[in-house]
């Protein structure tokens, strides 16, 4: 469990815990002044903080249980036990609502029903509606920060209370007056306040849930991720909320021919980007690999390599009169017998010809692939020498090269390595350029012997 996780729910249960004693110091204030009143308004508003401590108490123990990390029985956590109490809250809700119209109702068709109203009977709302206010901005408050249905559905809770406080005030005044029907009226105004709560909190906690996406949210993904870089469209989206944390199923598909490394800097691209917006995001995305209407040949000869994990290179494909001719060096270990790398090769030309047409004509070479770690160490003084003499030499029959600088030597277990660096005139074809280098080559190699590579 994370420092900030352990932080988050030790600020809900704190604010849980201050809302439940509030919740029971405001049921027996209205109870008090209920009985001496005669007050069906005070009597319902009583019942209704009675609801109210009974559904704190649910939601004390709800984020509790809600913070409780993912295991393997519950591997996306217990956050929607948050949701489970506030349903169990708005059943409470609608309960106490029914009673209260009930009740009000029938006062109302019956005789008028004189108060007995005196002025802590007032204090005690007064302090209700007070307490009220300053509990729901807490639990709301704390609930935006850290994402909590249980919390929200309390801080609702609260609010209605104040706003029906508020009309059981007027209530009582008008009473007090000798409009006795008021009383009975402001019980029904507290109806429908309570009513309008339970109504908009089973909205929101039957839609987590059900797994409802969050508004616009679905949307906005699909955005972030088609503006990253390689995404070719997205293929699935799924995302959910569970208390502070969104789960997020995504598939994309991305070119074939895009590299595995490449391919992992999308997801990660994709990523970073969601929880830019949303940091405390669960997220799964899968790069699907599809075929492009311009891929090009050579495009699937080495993405088939690719996927026979195959080291190939000197890739030339041919059009011979409108039939395809596929011809590359195919690396292999050394050590490989002969029949298992020709088994090799033939499977990877049977995999070619098959994605590119039975009537292409596939030819491969096969090498041993370069060790992965040659040790060199420099040659003997007069090798040196003579290599940098008659590689100079060399380069200056040739036209187009000159300046040869930073010419190195190593040898190696397996001969001679020759590095060095020219300049050609900037304006001259690469061709030329690569056929005068494999010129000064292949002379190097026929004047000095042992030379692997240069």
């Amino acid at each position: 469990m994370t420092p900030d996780f352990k932080a988050r729910a030790a600020e809900k249960s704190a604010v849980a815990r201050w809302s439940l004693m509030a919740s029971l110091l405001l049921v027996v204030g209205k109870l008090a002044a209920a009985w001496a009143s005669g007050s069906l308004g005070l009597l319902s508003e009583a019942f209704h903080s009675m609801l109210d401590f009974a559904a704190t108490a649910v939601t004390l123990f709800a984020i509790q249980y809600a913070d409780r990390p993912a295991d393997d029985d519950h591997p996306f956590g217990h956050a929607k036990m948050e949701s489970v109490a506030a349903l169990i809250e708005t059943a409470m809700l609608f309960a106490v609502t029914a009673w209260i119209v009930y009740e009000a109702i029938t006062r109302l068709l019956g005789e008028p029903h004189a108060l007995d109203i005196s002025w802590w009977v007032l204090a005690v709302i007064v302090a209700s509606i007070l307490i009220d206010y300053n509990r729901s901005r807490a639990l709301q408050r704390t609930a935006e920060r850290t994402q909590s249905d249980a919390l929200a559905a309390d801080a609702l809770h609260f609010r209605a209370d104040m706003w029906s406080s508020c009309a059981v005030f007027v209530g009582l005044l008008l009473s007090w007056y000798g409009f006795h029907q008021a009383d009975a009226i402001a019980a029904l105004v507290v109806a429908v306040f309570v009513a309008k709560a339970a109504w908009g909190l089973g909205q929101r906690t039957l839609a987590t849930l059900l797994d409802a996406a969050p508004a616009g949210v679905t949307a906005q993904l699909s955005k972030i991720a088609s503006d990253v870089d390689g995404v070719l469209s997205v293929a699935q989206l799924r995302a959910r909320p569970a208390g502070p944390t969104l789960f997020v199923d995504m598939t994309v598909n991305i070119p074939r021919t895009l590299h595995v490394t490449k391919s992992e800097e999308v997801k990660t691209a994709i990523t970073t980007a969601i929880r830019a917006l949303h940091p405390a995001a669960d997220i799964s995305i899968i790069a699907n690999p599809v075929a492009l209407d311009d891929e090009t040949a050579h495009d699937k000869i080495m993405h088939i390599a690719s996927a026979h994990k195959a080291a190939i290179h000197h890739v030339t494909v041919q059009d011979n009169e409108g039939r395809l001719a596929v011809s590359f060096d195919y690396e292999v270990d050394g050590a490989t017998t002969l029949v298992a790398a020709h088994d090799m090769a033939t499977s990877l030309e049977t995999a070619i010809r098959d994605g590119l047409g039975a009537d292409v004509e596939v030819e491969s070479h096969i090498e041993p692939s370069p060790p992965a770690l040659l040790h060199g160490k420099p040659p003997k003084p007069l090798v040196a020498r003579t290599l940098e003499r008659t590689l100079q030499a060399l380069a200056k029959r040739e036209n187009f090269i000159s300046d040869l600088h930073n010419i190195r030597i190593r040898a190696t277990e397996e001969g001679l390595f020759v590095h060095y660096h020219c300049r050609f005139d900037p304006h001259v074809p690469v061709q030329t350029v690569h056929d005068t280098v494999d010129r000064i080559e292949n002379a190097l190699m026929k004047k000095v012997k042992g030379i692997a590579r240069v």
